[in-house]
């Protein structure tokens, strides 16, 4: 069979690519560029928890320790009080902490991609063909031809093609795919620079800053890096005027001589909110500005963005290809890498064993609802949290400063509409219904990271067993202190590895002592990209192998697919592109009904305001 072609070779690109080629589906890479990444320390990558285990599964696990740093705590401050302060569990090194405190990574996004580069040179399945610029692409019904320009241009041939080539995509362009949304929501002007602040390791927004005149609409952060390193952010008043040199250089110094002036301390109570205002020295531009040595700069324009469809045939799209977001903390690139995870193993099922429609639709469904909804609840909140009318966000949230502030300080920790991990409750892979036990995951909802036992002995992480086939977890108490040959012969294991040898799919067994709301002898299963199935009370092999067979988009499922049927596999390119794939997109099609009757999508922004206040 052929290989999966990817365009692009940015972060998301290279991350499919090592994934697909894990599960043993060779890969060509075009990258249109020579393969030098640029260095720019002001432009940095922030993953949560879920998108750096995932990084570092594919082999980059060093890079995210050497390059990247963790936070100690993040603190939200409005003028001179500290409002909130969220201390991170110290890294542990068997990963104990509750996924709660866990601290994002942040690191520099060249060094993430020089790290996922070298780890897919070392992959015989891959290649990746640099100096090649797509121009044109056709689909029949057993793969794809993509014509490629450069010093390496030829025509190259695919079972499957990713475009992972980001904003200004050239494959949802050749699809004619349309992607609207709004441009410049908003701008930020980035500074790079090593130095002291007063709260070492700690990340720190800042609203309404006294420097600053203290007026509601202005906004800092900085977030540490390795080495010293720090990058700055202020939020820029809309327009598009210029940030000069000059303007830039006021701003740092007008923050870091306000933040030196704030007692280190902060006289936080108990409580951890400011008794006072710190007294203000020095006010002067020039006067206890701290030593600081400016390594990078630039400006950073968020756009909101969403295509129509994710699928077009044997096409897909991830990534800045398919979305754009960034507002409020929200982060673009933790969005893509989810994209590739889970495209990965849905492509993996397909090259080597086929895949039914609704398995390839569900790529689209899932990933374009969620990203969907993250970028309606920035679109809500926007005008709320930037227009400085208390009074009008009183009406949503009592407390107008703290609603704000932890409503921002959510979307940069990972949490709450704008940050935490998507939940895939309307998946059309989830099984049958059936009642099960109550555990704190919901289906759909991924899953809690906790010390599992392998069939080998090894106690390992649940997160890094992921990637490459179903995981059945039983919950034992007190297997811990059993020798391995003992327990994998007692009790329900011996029935266990008879339904799981049964099911249609691969899938490996692995016990935990312990998963957070499961009772002993639960039975969860959970896909490979960490989402939990369903959770069981103790062996049911009947029940183990429906869901096994949804997860799949097993044969229930082949004859309720939307996406790829009506885009039309073997249709030449250009074909159906804002007609009936694109209407795809904004509809589901319910396999229940019988009649092949729309209806509307719960979690598809297209019929909100925000996709329809531009154009292409």
């Amino acid at each position: 069979m052929d290989p999966v072609i990817i365009v692009g070779a940015g972060p998301v690109g290279l991350s499919l690519s090592l994934a697909l080629t894990r599960l043993g589906v060779p890969c060509v890479v075009l990258d249109e560029t020579t393969g030098q990444e640029d260095t720019r320390l002001a432009r940095t990558a922030v993953l949560r928890q879920d998108t750096a285990a995932f990084v570092g599964r594919l082999g980059c696990a060093d890079t995210l320790e050497s390059a990247g740093t963790r936070w100690t705590a993040w603190r939200t401050m409005r003028r001179r009080r500290l409002l909130e302060r969220v201390a991170f569990a110290p890294r542990t090194p068997d990963g104990a902490a509750a996924p709660a405190t866990v601290s994002p990574v942040h690191l520099p996004q060249h060094a993430l991609t020089r790290a996922l580069r070298a780890a897919l040179a070392d992959e015989k399945l891959a290649e990746i063909v640099t100096g090649s610029r797509l121009a044109d692409l056709e689909q029949d019904e057993h793969g794809v031809s993509a014509q490629t320009r450069g010093p390496n241009g030829t025509w190259w041939r695919g079972s499957y093609l990713i475009g992972c080539d980001g904003p200004r995509s050239t494959v949802r362009k050749l699809l004619d795919i349309r992607f609207p949304g709004r441009t410049a929501v908003e701008r930020h002007a980035v500074a790079a620079l090593r130095c002291e602040l007063p709260w070492p390791g700690e990340a720190l927004l800042h609203r309404s800053p006294p420097r600053h005149g203290g007026q509601p609409g202005n906004e800092v952060s900085a977030r540490p890096l390795a080495d010293g390193l720090w990058r700055l952010d202020w939020l820029l008043p809309p327009g598009r005027e210029l940030v000069t040199p000059d303007a830039l250089v006021a701003r740092i110094r007008d923050s870091l001589a306000g933040w030196a002036t704030e007692s280190p301390a902060d006289a936080v109570g108990e409580s951890g909110v400011d008794g006072g205002a710190a007294p203000v020295r020095g006010r002067g531009h020039g006067r206890l500005v701290p030593p600081y040595e400016l390594l990078d700069t630039g400006v950073h324009t968020v756009h909101h963005r969403l295509a129509r469809c994710w699928r077009q045939g044997r096409a897909f799209l991830a990534g800045d290809a398919a979305h754009l977001l960034g507002a409020l903390g929200t982060q673009g690139l933790d969005e893509g890498l989810r994209d590739a995870e889970n495209l990965a193993w849905k492509l993996g099922l397909a090259w080597h064993h086929g895949a039914s429609e609704l398995l390839l639709d569900s790529y689209q469904a899932e990933r374009r609802g969620a990203v969907a909804a993250r970028l309606r609840a920035a679109d809500q909140a926007l005008p709320l949290l930037r227009d400085g009318r208390s009074a009008r966000w009183r009406t949503v949230l009592p407390g107008a400063v703290r609603g704000r502030s932890t409503l921002l300080t959510d979307g940069h920790l990972g949490r709450g509409p704008l940050g935490s991990p998507p939940v895939y409750a309307r998946t059309p892979l989830a099984p049958p219904a059936a009642e099960g036990p109550l555990v704190e995951t919901l289906p759909g909802a991924a899953v809690t990271d906790v010390p599992v036992t392998a069939s080998d002995g090894s106690v390992v992480r649940l997160h890094d067993r992921l990637g490459k086939g179903l995981l059945v977890v039983l919950v034992a108490p007190g297997t811990g202190v059993w020798d391995r040959r003992h327990w994998q012969s007692a009790g329900l294991m011996p029935r266990l590895a008879d339904a799981v040898d049964a099911l249609p799919m691969a899938a490996e067994i692995l016990v935990t002592e312990a998963y957070p709301g499961a009772a002993a002898h639960t039975v969860l299963l959970v896909r490979p990209d960490g989402h939990l199935v369903t959770a069981l009370s103790g062996v049911r092999p009947a029940e183990m192998a429906a869901c096994a067979d949804a997860v799949r988009g097993g044969a229930h499922g082949r004859e309720a697919g939307t996406y790829g049927r009506e885009a039309g596999a073997g249709r030449a390119r250009r074909s159906g592109g804002s007609g009936g794939t694109g209407r795809t997109g904004d509809s589901v099609v319910s396999p229940d009904s019988g009649t092949g009757e729309e209806e509307p999508s719960a979690v598809d922004p297209v019929r909100t305001s925000m996709l329809h206040s531009e154009g292409d």
